[in-house]
């Protein structure tokens, strides 16, 4: 059994969110393998279902993001879930939109969800996928922006990373993690820069003229 869960805020005022794509990673893969997550069970909503032959356990914890960690610790205690069936998805400031990366580990980043299941679980070793919502631009608050929503021109890429999450997913249970991270993460990387063509030189350009102006000038003689 795999408990997966997405993290979010409840609510209609949050549901298009930035920092709700952990609960739309959750509502597509409910959609796809027709889990209905409904069942309002230790401080989340929680739906069981089949996903490529694993029972899974989906979960949108409804304690507000800061305090996920209530409901994951609750869930894990209640059916003795060993740490190694847990994969936590959830919102990346750090990822360009539509980017995702699974990690096996490691520290929150400033994401107070994670922070907050790291805390209850006493540590920080479980399975998460992160999904890119792009870095926070100059000025604004981290709080305001990752309880922003998409402009409609990031909504292509946005959709783009909640599929890729769920391919995620359906990689780790079939394949298992390393092939997924090999065939998930590349998208994580920031799209490369294409190299401009560098600026010619003012005084190269003045010697390029003077010098077809001298060749103009032998040929006509040539023709006289």
């Amino acid at each position: 059994m795999k408990v997966i869960v997405g993290l979010g805020n409840p609510g209609r005022k949050y549901a298009p969110t930035k920092h709700n794509t952990g609960y739309e990673v959750i509502d597509k893969l409910a959609y796809d393998y027709n889990i209905k997550v409904t069942k309002m069970k230790h401080k989340s909503l929680i739906g069981e279902g089949v996903i490529k032959g694993e029972k899974v356990l989906l979960v949108k914890p409804v304690t507000y993001m800061n305090l996920s960690g209530e409901a994951v610790k609750e869930i894990m205690s209640f059916y003795k879930y060993d740490i190694s069936d847990l994969i936590v998805i959830y919102d990346d400031t750090s990822l360009p939109l539509g980017g995702v990366r699974i990690r096996e580990s490691g520290s929150p980043g400033g994401h107070n969800g994670i922070k907050n299941i790291s805390a209850h679980l006493g540590t920080d070793k479980y399975l998460r996928i992160k999904v890119g919502i792009g870095e926070k631009p100059n000025g604004w608050d981290l709080a305001d922006y990752v309880l922003s929503k998409f402009d409609k021109d990031d909504l292509p890429l946005f959709i783009k990373g909640v599929t890729l999450a769920t391919d995620a997913v359906e990689l780790i249970i079939e394949e298992g993690v390393a092939n997924a991270m090999n065939k998930i993460n590349p998208s994580a990387k920031p799209p490369k820069k294409k190299k401009e063509k560098p600026a010619e030189n003012a005084e190269d350009k003045a010697d390029e003229k003077s010098g077809e102006k001298a060749e103009e000038k032998t040929v006509s003689g040539e023709e006289i």
